[in-house]
């Protein structure tokens, strides 16, 4: 049975005062907003805590740890840089990381100055990511929910979602784009994937790209999964700039709607008729993704 831990400011200073003493004075503070997966402290004005919620999430501080030092001098722009890692202690019962602090605000189109150029530096980073040798790469599977995998995990969790909204969007037509996803296959050698690319994992400072933080679902394999924010964050014309930005070819921009598909439809799936603001967004998602594919077809 998984332990049910309190992860709060006096847990982080027992910790911190505990396995690095040298910054047991330094003041902590919430992030906020926070994560699901992970929560995040600020240590001081140059570090941050990040600690596993669940087990289901606790392999990935390590792999952070051990990939992210190598991923960064090859990419344009900063990911998290990993300063310590901390072990099971104080009733805690799994790793965590302290990393340099990261400044800059989540990627929303008010912080962002133009969106046609923030999408040619998100494919700049891509890019850049996808030419990293693969080599030894952790392979997709629990740890990063499957990200960089075949969409068939998904598929039966998918199809009970468009059962239970059928009443409520054209159930052929949102058929039609989940099936061309899953006929479609990624052919090349694997890529380095970020896994989790929402717009709350990109920083922008002075209305540009700065960073990109929480590598946890990374990987390596098909690079579809990091294609859903052509459509949870661009506009049509900027989703043009990143399409080509990105020069990936047609078969994996379906499988990127499929991605994007399956989680806008779970999504729904959960919040059907509360009205709330998180159903509309997922609701619009959905209505871009088809509307994409049939702009295409």
């Amino acid at each position: 049975m998984v332990p049910i831990v309190e992860i709060d400011i006096p847990l982080v200073r027992s910790l911190v005062t505990s396995q690095f003493p040298n910054w047991a004075a330094l003041p902590i503070e919430r992030d906020e907003p926070n994560g699901y997966d992970n929560r995040t402290f600020r240590l001081g004005p140059e570090l941050s805590v990040r600690m596993p919620s669940h087990q289901r999430y606790a392999p990935q501080i390590e792999k952070e740890d051990r990939w992210l030092p190598r991923l960064a001098p090859l990419l344009p722009y900063q990911i998290p840089k990993p300063v310590a890692l901390g072990v099971p202690d104080h009733g805690y019962p799994w790793h965590w990381s302290v990393n340099r602090w990261l400044e800059g605000e989540s990627a929303t189109v008010g912080q962002i100055d133009d969106l046609h150029s923030f999408a040619d530096e998100l494919a700049r980073f891509l890019r850049a990511l996808h030419q990293i040798d693969p080599e030894g790469g952790p392979e997709p599977g629990q740890h990063n929910f499957f990200r960089g995998g075949s969409l068939t995990v998904y598929d039966a969790e998918t199809r009970a979602a468009i059962d239970a909204l059928s009443v409520h969007l054209d159930r052929d037509t949102v058929t039609e784009v989940w099936e061309a996803a899953l006929h479609a296959s990624w052919q090349e050698a694997p890529v380095w994937v970020h896994g989790d690319l929402a717009a709350s994992n990109l920083l922008v400072r002075d209305g540009h790209l700065s960073a990109v933080i929480d590598f946890g679902c990374s990987g390596v394999g098909d690079p579809a999964c990091d294609l859903a924010i052509a459509w949870t964050l661009f506009s049509e014309r900027s989703r043009k700039v990143f399409r080509e930005g990105v020069a990936l070819d047609a078969s994996t921009w379906a499988r990127g709607r499929g991605w994007t598909l399956w989680k806008g439809l779970i999504v729904l799936a959960t919040l059907k008729r509360t009205g709330s603001a998180e159903e509309e967004e997922a609701r619009r998602v959905v209505e871009a993704v088809v509307a994409d594919h049939e702009a295409e077809a």
